[in-house]
């Protein structure tokens, strides 16, 4: 039978609690449970954050991209022909989700009374649409299909809001080749509009029929600029990019997303310090609470430990007693945190009842990335952290003195 937990279970009931450490306890419990509420929220609404900015990102471009090894950095690649043999092998690579081909152009879109500088990404039979599916406030994507070309096209909200476009409209683009003098225009429909609230994207990207950027850059049918690999998980990227680019052949060249979207991505890294910030705030508060708590409980007990170190009780089991009790309150507020914080993230994450301006911050909607192994790390954390810090003030117990002890009132 462990005899300091009996203690400390029968002693420090709530009902035998003294007047003082009654409030001491009721205020440490609330303490805990609000900093590791607010610190499952923090990580949850963080990383929830961090993982739809990536995700918009890697809809437009994917996790690799492959393209002809070239120092030029123009959106207009070099053509690369289709027939690779990484093609069809890397569709059977464990991680590997799709490979798709792609194109891109610069070009004009010309009305009335406005002029738009885009760059328009031609896409193939094998391209995922679930990226764009998902975010289609009006009309429908497109089919390609590698017999005729389409004219069909999707742009986004701003677009159409800046140049007054509707679904079912068309829509002229003027295209500047090197080795001609005079622009090429090409008149497309929109088949659909989409959102996804990067400004920098939505204003630039119109998707449209590969075919339409081969005829335009005089490429054959198995020429294209590029082909695009997605992972089924974001944390092999960097062990995926160099896969790939050791597979692709000494004259194509492979990059990443966050190679190629730098800013992007160390913007995103810098909100781990945030979290950092917020944690290490939230366990002082838990800590120094608790602290103060098991002082005020042992001053209020220092009757008891003079009596217990008479009947010969080693420092050690007297501290242990008090560090059991400690435990138990952590355990407590660290219950109730977590069931405020797993709540009020379920809530949010259902009904998306706390918005944000899209403009700002490119999601509409607080995002929620509820992780069962960040809300384990951060509770053992914090009751580690908490019983480290506890060990220094029970020591105390060792400087009473039983006789004064057993005189204290």
């Amino acid at each position: 039978m462990n005899t300091e937990l009996f203690i400390a279970k029968r002693i420090f009931s709530f009902k035998e609690l003294g007047n003082l450490s009654k409030p001491a306890i009721r205020v440490s419990i609330a303490s805990i449970s609000l900093s590791i509420a607010v610190m499952i929220i923090s990580v949850a609404i963080v990383t929830g954050f961090q993982n739809e900015i990536r995700n918009k990102v890697i809809g437009f471009g994917a996790h690799i991209q492959i393209s002809k090894f070239d120092s030029n950095s123009s959106l207009e690649a070099k053509p690369i022909d289709k027939n690779q043999p990484f093609y069809a092998s890397f569709k059977a690579v464990p991680g590997i989700r799709h490979i798709q081909i792609y194109a891109t152009k610069a070009g004009i879109i010309k009305t009335d009374d406005q002029m738009e500088g885009v760059v328009l990404k031609g896409i193939g039979s094998d391209y995922d649409w679930s990226f764009f599916q998902n975010r289609m406030i009006d009309g429908t994507i497109f089919k390609v299909n590698d017999t005729a070309k389409s004219k069909d096209v999707i742009i986004s909200k701003l677009l159409a809001k800046r140049l007054k476009f509707k679904t079912g409209d068309s829509l002229r683009m003027y295209f500047i080749s090197s080795d001609q003098t005079q622009p090429r225009g090409r008149k497309f429909k929109i088949s659909g509009i989409y959102e996804t609230g990067l400004e920098e994207f939505d204003k630039v990207y119109v998707i449209g029929d590969i075919a339409q950027i081969q005829s335009l850059a005089n490429w054959n049918k198995n020429q294209v600029g590029g082909f695009e690999v997605l992972l089924n998980d974001y944390n092999d990227i960097d062990k995926m990019s160099e896969f790939v680019y050791e597979n692709i052949g000494y004259d194509l060249d492979s990059k990443n997303i966050k190679q190629l979207n730098p800013q992007i991505f160390d913007w995103l890294k810098l909100q781990d310090l945030n979290v950092i910030i917020i944690l290490t705030l939230m366990i002082l508060v838990s800590a120094i609470n608790i602290i103060s708590t098991l002082l005020i409980l042992i001053l209020e007990r220092t009757n008891m430990i003079g009596i217990l170190k008479v009947m010969g009780v080693k420092n050690i089991s007297i501290r242990r007693i008090f560090l059991y009790t400690s435990i138990n309150l952590i355990g407590k507020g660290l219950f109730w945190g977590n069931i405020i914080a797993i709540t009020l993230c379920l809530l949010q994450k259902q009904f998306g009842i706390f918005t944000l301006p899209q403009e700002s911050y490119y999601v509409s909607v607080i995002p929620i990335n509820l992780n069962i192994i960040h809300i384990i790390i951060l509770n053992a954390g914090t009751l580690l952290i908490c019983m480290m810090l506890l060990i220094i003030p029970s020591y105390v117990v060792t400087k009473i003195s039983p006789i004064n002890a057993i005189r204290f009132d």
